[in-house]
């Protein structure tokens, strides 16, 4: 899937569904837990309703009931047998006992005998629940329990609570009361089936929503991606992609774009104007060559051999010069070493001794001006400095070489009328030359 809008609906949308699935699950147990509790406040009321009746001695057949259906009652004995069930019990589970049909009660009628905790439990041992004393009800919280119940011939699910009593004869009895599960599991059943229905459709809305908000976002990363594509087909570099007025990511990255294209347009139009001026530094010593071989095929004693071979040391030169530029455009660093800045001034202006104007040098005697760099290059540098200087010169032109706290300075000065501010950093790009010398 290669659509960031894709994607981004995708995700979100798997995103929403896990948080509302786990949402809506835990709706659904907090409700169910809401509901059961309810269910064991009906069924506990019910038995304790029940077992306040038989603590005060009221017979097993005089008790009165609850609708059957709603609240089923079972009661069993200490020996777990059916004392009392509600009329229309067919069957229950969940219970002490599954017995639905009542029996004597053997301790029904009896006294039994007081045991040593004279607390008026009659079981020979004592458990963690204290028994109620006669013609009294269980206090603690009761026990509950899931179950089943048949109640005229309609089996449901139930949740029955455990309450015991004690009769005043000392009988204890248990009294099992439920109350019917059916409203908790057509709520449970109600919400889940909402969560089930709604859930689909939410999610669509979600991925929808997600999609149109996405595509919205993304239409500012179109338009660049467009103009780019104009720009890649015209090759036209002074076409810049729109920038949005928003201050977000996508207005940056259409900022960085623009800065891009400007730099490239800056560097093809250097290597246009590169290629350029090197026709330009050919087409001279080219011609003159031409001029002089031609006048050496039609008249050979006026062959200016001297001039030829200058002619062909300059263009040996430029040749040099344009390979070198291109393996430092390349990456390519010329090789480095220790240069004797005062003996390469010397060594420089020696072979200029019959220039029309003489370069004065000045370099301390005794000093050592060493520095770390290409000598060639060095050199390179000097005499470039040094046939500006002549050229523009009126009278005098003068080098020297000085050390200072951050290193070594060479300085070449001369009389002529000197470089137009405007013009003095672009003589610095590769082969500039001022308008007056770039007319002759």
């Amino acid at each position: 899937m290669r659509s960031v809008r894709a994607r981004a609906a995708l995700g979100a949308t798997l995103v929403v569904a896990v948080a509302l699935i786990g949402a809506g699950l835990a709706v659904l147990l907090v409700l169910r837990a809401n509901l059961i509790d309810q269910a064991d406040l009906q069924a506990e009321v019910a038995a304790r309703e029940v077992a306040g009746a038989l603590a005060t001695g009221t017979p097993y057949e005089d008790v009165e009931l609850d609708d059957e259906e709603d609240h089923p009652v079972q009661v069993t004995d200490e020996e777990d047998r059916v004392v009392l069930v509600s009329k229309d019990l067919r069957a229950v589970t969940g219970t002490g006992a599954t017995g639905v049909t009542p029996v004597p009660s053997a301790s029904a009628g009896a006294t039994p005998a007081p045991d040593d905790d004279d607390d008026g439990d009659d079981d020979d041992q004592d458990d963690d629940r204290s028994r109620p004393g006669r013609g009294e009800v269980s206090s603690d919280d009761p026990a509950f329990s899931d179950g089943t119940a048949t109640v005229d011939r309609t089996t449901a699910d139930y949740r029955f609570a455990a309450v015991e009593a004690t009769t005043p004869d000392g009988v204890t009895l248990t009294v099992y009361a439920g109350a019917p599960l059916a409203a908790e599991q057509e709520a449970v059943n109600t919400v889940r089936g909402a969560m089930l229905t709604g859930l689909p459709v939410l999610l669509v809305v979600v991925a929808g929503v997600t999609w149109l908000v996405t595509r919205r976002a993304l239409r500012p990363v179109e338009g660049i991606r467009r103009e780019m594509a104009a720009i890649t087909a015209s090759e036209d570099l002074a076409r810049r992609v729109p920038e949005p007025d928003s201050r977000d990511e996508i207005a940056a990255l259409a900022r960085t774009t623009n800065e891009t294209l400007t730099v490239l347009e800056a560097s093809v139009e250097r290597q246009r104007r590169f290629v350029a001026d090197a026709s330009h530094e050919l087409r001279s010593p080219i011609a003159s060559l031409r001029t002089q071989l031609e006048v050496a095929e039609a008249h050979p004693e006026l062959l200016d051999l001297p001039g030829a071979v200058a002619d062909t040391v300059r263009l040996q030169v430029l040749a040099a010069d344009l390979l070198l530029l291109a393996r430092l455009d390349a990456g390519e660093k010329p090789g480095g070493g220790t240069v004797e800045l005062g003996a390469l001034v010397r060594e420089e202006v020696s072979q200029r001794t019959g220039d029309r104007i003489a370069v004065a040098v000045e370099v301390p005697e005794g000093g050592a001006f060493e520095v770390n760099g290409s000598r060639g290059q060095l050199s390179r540098v000097i005499g470039n400095l040094l046939d500006n200087a002549q050229r523009h010169a009126e009278g005098s032109v003068a080098v020297s070489v000085a050390a200072d706290g951050r290193g070594v300075r060479v300085e070449v000065r001369d009389d002529g009328a000197g470089v137009p501010e405007e013009e003095r950093e672009r003589i610095f790009e590769r082969f500039v030359r001022l308008d007056d010398a770039r007319s002759r």
